[in-house]
């Protein structure tokens, strides 16, 4: 299987992810998912009133400079990582 096609079967598993996933957890798998999709981070940061989007802006920011197969092959860890964490959950 690609490293393309994993990053996809990937992204869908970490929808099943629990809900018990700290925030934490899921601004490093949205950081890592923009930088693969999208690449570096583009725009200001949000301001101050906006919680949310500033953290994940930073979060995405964080990933700057990563190539896409590389944000990929740490996205698809991250998920597998956080499968066998809460699999007991």
């Amino acid at each position: 299987m690609s490293t393309e096609d994993s990053f996809k079967k990937s992204a869908e598993e970490a929808k099943g992810l629990p809900n018990s996933v700290t925030n934490d957890e899921k601004l490093i798998l949205y950081g890592l998912y923009k930088q693969a999709t999208v690449g570096d981070v583009e725009g200001s940061k949000p301001g101050i009133f906006n919680q949310t989007g500033r953290a994940k802006w930073e979060a995405w920011e964080k990933q700057r400079g990563k190539d896409k197969k590389t944000a990929m092959e740490e996205y698809i860890m991250k998920v597998e990582s956080l499968q066998e964490k809460y699999a007991s959950s």
